[in-house]
């Protein structure tokens, strides 16, 4: 009887805290949106226009994040099924029986499987099959399917770089700009009170703040896909070869 005592009281407990932690972030969130909104009704319309701006690279970023997000996340899920089956299949494949035509590694295979077709002519999986006139002339066009499909996945990313280098300084402007109204606050007050300047140092401290907000999300991302990115050419590269040798085994 008593652990079932215990065992309610822990849990009238458990709720209670998750119940005070959801009130104690729903008066969080309405605190400082109701800060955010006043801070925002007392600043100029050059703070406005560089949050404007701000607001207008934030959710182009975003959006751009969310779509690669996806698109690497696709590219990995259909590049190992078509790794795993090439892999298990014996010798050198038509690209119309291997699954996952989307991925970049059918594209390079396909470029490779073209090239050897349009050498030796008939099907690889005849009993004498006919010699290979150039294996590099395969690796080359290997290799520009692998160098188009880098540059796809690529695409965006000079957004992002644009976005994490340009927005502290236009939040750096507003911020400026916000000093210099201070400043021609305190002069026309003629005294040196913070009601005086707090307009303009309020203006300042939150284009700092959306500056930053905008270019730190977006630097750590460009630095997660670019490696990414590398890693997919690394892959690629190393795909070719694969393919490479098996085809000099199979035509040699």
């Amino acid at each position: 009887m008593i652990p079932l005592v215990a065992c309610a009281t822990v849990l009238k407990g458990s709720k209670n805290f998750v119940a005070l932690r959801g009130n104690v972030i729903y008066l969080f969130t309405t605190v400082v949106l109701i800060d955010l909104g006043n801070i925002l009704e007392q600043t100029g319309w050059v703070a406005r226009g560089v949050i404007a701006i701000l607001l207008l690279f934030s959710i182009i970023s975003w959006s751009m994040i969310f779509q690669k997000l996806g698109f690497f996340g696709r590219v990995r899920r259909e590049s190992d099924q078509f790794l795993r089956i090439f892999r298990a299949t014996r010798g050198v494949a038509n690209p119309q029986a291997l699954a996952s035509a989307g991925s970049p590694f059918a594209s390079v295979y396909a470029a490779g499987y073209r090239e050897l077709q349009s050498q030796v002519g008939g099907a690889p999986g005849n009993p004498h099959p006919p010699k290979l006139k150039s294996l590099q002339a395969v690796t080359a066009n290997m290799q520009v399917a692998s160098s188009e499909e880098v540059r796809r996945a690529e695409r965006g990313m000079s957004w992002l770089a644009t976005t994490g280098s340009v927005s502290p300084f236009i939040g750096l402007f507003g911020t400026v700009w916000g000093i210099i109204d201070a400043f021609s606050g305190l002069g026309n007050a003629g005294s040196a009170s913070l009601r005086a300047v707090a307009p303009g140092i309020s203006e300042a401290l939150l284009t700092t703040a959306a500056g930053l907000f905008v270019a730190i999300p977006a630097v750590i991302f460009y630095n997660q896909f670019l490696q990414n990115i590398r890693n997919l050419g690394q892959r690629l590269d190393t795909f070719a070869l694969e393919v490479t040798a098996q085809i000099e085994k199979s035509f040699s």
